[in-house]
C-alpha cells in the first residue's frame, strides 16, 4: 500500500486529494497546523475523516518536519499547506513569506535528508504570473504582484533547485483559480455563494472586472496525482483555458438560484427584477496591486498527463450555491 503525506489536509485541496488517494488505495497521513481543535469539517463532508491519520506539523519548525517525515516515511509528499489568501498577504507579508516560501524550503530539505526517494508535489499558483500577458503557460515570465505570489515564486524556484541540484523528484502544479463548495469564506466565489444562500444583501465586492480562469478543485487534485506518477518530474500549468470576470461569476451564481441580475449603468451595483441591490462594489475590497487577467494554457498537461478540466463555470457556480 502506498503511503501519502499531505500537508494542509484540512483545506479545500487537501480534503479532495485525500478522498482521491483513498479511493486509489493509498494510506493517507495528513499534516495540520497544531491547534486546540483541528478543523476537519471538509474531510467529514467528503466522508473520509475517519480514514485519514492526522499529525500536527509546523512549517516554521524544521526539526518538527524532520521528525514527522521520519515517522511517516511516505512514498509521496503533497505540500498544500500555505497562507493562501492573496488579500491577507498584503497585511501579513513577512508571515506569508515564512510559510509559503521559506516553509517550503524547510520541507524540501527535510524530505531530501529523511526520504530522498519520495516523490514531492509542490502547490504553485497562477498568482506568480501577475500581469504577464495571457494566456499564461510554463514558458510565460513570472511577474508577481502580491506578497503571496512572490513567496510562492520563491518556493517554486526552490523546488526546481532541489530537483536539479539534488535529484529530488519534485513537480510543481501552477494551478489557476479552483473553487468548490469547500472553499474558504474569505474567497470571492464563496463570499458570493454564501451571500446568495443566506440572502445577505447587498453582497459587497471589489474589482468586478478582474478576469480569472476558474475550475473545480475536485478536477484539479487528479492533476496533482498524475504529476507525481511521471518518471520525470516537471512543472505544469493546470487550468481550464477559459477566463471570466468576477461580474460574470456573480451573475451566473445568482442565475443558479433563479435570480436575474441587471447591472446599473456605471456597473457598480447589480439589482434583481424588483430593483433591490444584490451586489455592490466597495473600494474596501480592492487590493493595493491588482492582477487584471489570468488565463492558463493547459496544453502541456493535456499532452503529457492526459488531463483536462471537466467542470465548466456555470456548473461550478450552481454547485457552490446548491
Amino acid at each position: 500500500m502506498k503511503r501519502a503525506f499531505i500537508t494542509g489536509i484540512t483545506g479545500q485541496d487537501g480534503a479532495y486529494l485525500a478522498k482521491f488517494l483513498i479511493n486509489k488505495g493509498y494510506q493517507v497521513v495528513g499534516g495540520y497546523r497544531r491547534c486546540s481543535s483541528p478543523n476537519t469539517w471538509r474531510l467529514k463532508a467528503l466522508g473520509v475523516e475517519d480514514r485519514v491519520k492526522l499529525v500536527p506539523i509546523e512549517l516554521l519548525e524544521y526539526e518538527n518536519l524532520l521528525r514527522t517525515l521520519e515517522q511517516v516515511s511516505p512514498h509521496e509528499v503533497y505540500n498544500l499547506a500555505a497562507q493562501s489568501f492573496v488579500g491577507l498577504s498584503f497585511e501579513l507579508p513577512i508571515y506569508t513569506g515564512e510559510v509559503d516560501g521559506i516553509g517550503v524550503t524547510r520541507l524540501l530539505e527535510a524530505v531530501h535528508h529523511t526520504n530522498p526517494l519520495a516523490k514531492f508535489y509542490q502547490a504553485s499558483t497562477s498568482e506568480m504570473f501577475g500581469n504577464a500577458t495571457p494566456p499564461q503557460s510554463e514558458r510565460t515570465p513570472f511577474i508577481p504582484r502580491s506578497p503571496y505570489g512572490a513567496a510562492k515564486l520563491y518556493a517554486h524556484s526552490m523546488a526546481q533547485t532541489y530537483r536539479e541540484a539534488y535529484g529530488v523528484h519534485v513537480s510543481s502544479g501552477i494551478l489557476f483559480n479552483h473553487e468548490s463548495p469547500l472553499r474558504g469564506a474569505e474567497f470571492v466565489t464563496q463570499k458570493i455563494a454564501q451571500g446568495l444562500k443566506a440572502k445577505r444583501f447587498p453582497i459587497r465586492l471589489g474589482n468586478l472586472e478582474a478576469k480569472r480562469d476558474w475550475g473545480f478543485a475536485g478536477d484539479y487534485v487528479e492533476a496533482m496525482w498524475l504529476m507525481v506518477q511521471q518518471d520525470e518530474p516537471q512543472d505544469y500549468v493546470i487550468a481550464t483555458g477559459e477566463t471570466h470576470t468576477v461580474r460574470e461569476f456573480a451573475t451566473l451564481a445568482a442565475k443558479a438560484i433563479g435570480m436575474e441580475i441587471e447591472w446599473q449603468e456605471d456597473g457598480t451595483v447589480g439589482v434583481d427584477i424588483y430593483g433591490k441591490p444584490i451586489f455592490e462594489v466597495s473600494e474596501e475590497f480592492y487590493r493595493p496591486a491588482e492582477v487584471d487577467h489570468l488565463q492558463g494554457d493547459p496544453s502541456k498537461a493535456q499532452a503529457y498527463l492526459g488531463w483536462k478540466a471537466k467542470t465548466e463555470l456555470p456548473e461550478l457556480a450552481r454547485m457552490m450555491v446548491a
